[in-house]
C-alpha cells in the first residue's frame, strides 16, 4: 500500500515569537493549500499559540515536542494532550532521544506518553535509534528491538496504524553525519518486520516510519526515495524555510 510521506520540523529549543510565526508563514506560503505530502511543524511549547494561529486553516500541522501524560493536577511546568489539542495540536514528538538521554525518559515513560497522546487525539510520533558505541558494537537491532517492545507496550493492533515511528541514530543528529540510504533502509525494513510480528502484516504496512538525523536538502530525495522511508523528522533544516522546503519537495 501507498503511505502518505510526512515531513515534520522539530524546531528545539530554537526561536522567538516573532521568528516563530515568521517561520511558520514562510512554510505555509511555500507549502501550499495542497501539498503532495503532509507537513508538520513542531515548535516549542511557549510558541505553539502564535504558531497555531499562523498555521490555522493551512496544510501544515502543528505538533508538540513532549506532552506530560496527567490529564490535570499539580503537575508544575507540565502540559498535556487536552491542552495540546485545545491549542491546535495535530502531532507529538515523543522519546526523542534529547529527552532519553538528557532527561532520563526510559522505553516505559515513552509508553505511558503514547497512550495519553492517542486517548487525547494527537498522532504520536515516536522516536527510537542508536548511539555510535551501540551501532560499532553492531547492537543496532537488539537497541532497537528492545525500545519499540517498550515504548509501544499495551498497543492494540486498532491504534497502531495511526501512529508514527521515527527512526533516529542517535549518532547522525545534529552531527553533521547521516546515514547512508542503504543503512536507514535497512534499519527501517528491520522496523517493520517488528511491527509486523507485533501487529501483523497490514497494520505493519500502514505505520508511517520517518527518518531523522542532520536530514538536508542534498541528502533528503536519496532517503526518501526507499520504500520504508516515509518522510523524515527533520532538525536544524527545518528552522530555515528554504532548506525545509527543499526538503518537502524532494519527497
Amino acid at each position: 500500500m501507498t503511505r502518505r510521506t510526512l515531513i515534520a520540523g522539530n524546531w528545539k529549543m530554537n526561536m522567538r515569537a516573532e521568528s516563530a510565526a515568521a517561520l511558520a508563514k514562510g512554510i505555509v506560503d511555500a507549502v501550499g493549500n495542497t501539498p503532495a505530502v503532509d507537513v508538520a511543524v513542531c515548535p516549542p511549547s511557549v510558541y505553539l499559540a502564535p504558531v497555531a494561529d499562523v498555521v490555522a486553516g493551512s496544510s501544515v500541522g502543528l505538533g508538540a515536542q513532549n506532552l506530560y501524560p496527567e490529564s490535570d493536577g499539580a503537575f508544575t511546568g507540565e502540559v498535556n494532550a487536552a491542552m495540546l489539542t485545545d491549542i491546535g495540536c495535530r502531532y507529538c514528538i515523543l522519546g526523542h532521544s534529547e529527552r532519553r538521554q538528557l532527561m532520563g525518559e526510559t522505553d516505559k515513560d515513552v509508553s505511558t506518553k503514547l497512550h495519553a497522546a492517542l486517548a487525547g487525539n494527537l498522532i504520536p510520533i515516536v522516536c527510537v535509534g542508536e548511539t555510535l558505541e551501540q551501532r560499532e558494537s553492531r547492537t543496532t537491532e537488539d537497541v532497537i528491538a528492545k525500545q519499540i517492545e517498550g515504548s509501544l507496550a499495551g498497543l492494540d493492533e486498532a491504534r497502531a496504524a495511526g501512529i508514527v515511528i521515527a527512526y533516529e541514530p542517535v549518532w547522525a543528529i545534529g552531527t553533521g553525519k547521516t546515514a547512508s540510504k542503504e543503512q536507514a533502509e535497512e534499519v527501517h525494513v528491520f522496523i517493520r518486520g517488528l511491527l509486523t510480528k507485533q501487529f501483523g502484516g497490514e497494520v505493519a504496512e500502514q505505520i508511517r516510519i520517518q527518518y531523522g538525523g542532520s536530514v538536508k536538502p542534498g541528502n533528503a530525495a536519496e532517503l526518501l526515495a526507499q520504500p520504508n522511508i516515509d518522510g523524515a523528522l527533520v532538525g536544524g533544516a527545518s528552522l530555515k524555510v528554504d532548506d525545509f522546503v527543499a526538503i518537502i519537495n524532494a519527497s
